[in-house]
C-alpha cells in the first residue's frame, strides 16, 4: 500500500535574527508514513514541535532537509520543495487542515465561510451552503448564528465553525491541530465520530490531540515527536 502521506528525515530549526542568528533547532530525522484509513496522532509534551511538524506537513513552515510527500491526483509531490503554486494546487485538491484558530474575511456569514472550500472546487454555491447547515447542525452550532460573521463567536463556537470548514471537503489527507480543545462533551463526541467516518472513507489523518480520552479514541498509532526532539544536540 502506498501511502497517502509520507515524512522522510525532517529537519527544521529557527533562526532568531533578532537575537544575533541564535539558531534553534526544533526536530531532525523525523519519518513517519499515513496510510488511507488511519488516524495517526503526534505526541509529547509542549514545546516537543508537534505544531511545527503539522505546519511542515501543511507547507507553512519551510523544513531544512527532508521530504514530506503527498500522493496528489495518483502521484508523489515533495511539499518540501514545491513551488508555491503547487502548494495552493495541494491544499485545494489534495490536503485540509484543522486549525485552533478561525482566520476569516470580515463580513463574511458563517454558512459562507465553512461552504467556501467546496466552492472553490467547483461545487454549486446552493449545494455548499446546503451541506454547511448540514454540518453546523451537526455540531450543534445554534441556527441563529449562521448568518453572522464568527469574528466575534466565542471559543467553541469559532472551533466548530473550524471543524466544519475543515471537513466539508473530501480531501484524502487531513491534518487536526486540537479540533475538540474549546468543545464541551457532547461536541468532542460528534467529532469523534466525524474522523472515525473520514477514517471509513479512506482519508489519512495526521493529529494534534492533548485530550487523552479523545487520543485514545482516534489514534491507530502515536508518533512520539520527542524522539526527534532528543536528536536536536546532535
Amino acid at each position: 500500500m502506498t501511502p497517502l502521506l509520507s515524512v522522510s528525515d525532517v529537519a527544521k530549526s529557527f533562526t532568531m535574527h533578532l537575537r544575533d542568528g541564535i539558531v534553534l533547532p526544533v526536530v531532525s530525522g523525523v519519518g513517519f508514513d499515513v496510510n488511507a484509513g488511519e488516524c495517526v496522532v503526534l505526541g509529547g509534551p509542549s514545546g516537543a514541535g508537534k505544531s511545527s511538524l503539522l505546519k511542515m506537513v501543511y507547507g507553512n513552515y519551510g523544513v531544512d532537509a527532508g521530504s514530506i510527500a503527498l500522493l496528489h491526483h495518483g502521484q508523489p509531490v515533495d511539499l518540501a520543495t514545491a513551488s508555491p503554486r503547487t502548494v495552493l494546487d495541494l491544499r485545494r485538491d489534495t490536503i485540509g487542515y484543522v486549525s485552533q484558530f478561525l482566520r476569516t474575511v470580515p463580513r463574511v456569514t458563517t454558512v459562507d465561510v465553512v461552504a467556501e472550500p467546496l466552492v472553490s472546487r467547483g461545487v454549486s454555491r446552493d449545494e455548499a451552503q446546503a451541506r454547511a447547515r448540514e454540518l453546523l447542525a451537526r455540531l450543534n452550532l445554534p441556527e441563529r448564528l449562521w448568518s453572522l460573521p464568527p469574528a466575534t463567536f466565542s471559543g467553541g463556537e469559532q472551533q466548530r465553525v473550524n471543524i466544519a470548514r475543515g471537513f466539508i471537503t473530501p480531501h484524502p489527507v487531513l491534518l487536526l491541530d486540537e479540533p475538540t480543545a474549546s468543545l464541551d462533551a457532547t461536541n468532542r463526541a460528534v467529532v469523534v465520530e466525524m474522523i472515525a467516518e473520514k477514517k471509513r472513507a479512506g482519508v489519512a489523518l495526521l493529529g494534534i490531540f492533548h485530550d487523552e480520552e479523545v487520543r485514545a479514541q482516534v489514534a491507530d498509532r502515536i508518533v512520539d515527536v520527542t524522539l526527534f526532539a532528543a536528536r536536536k544536540a546532535a
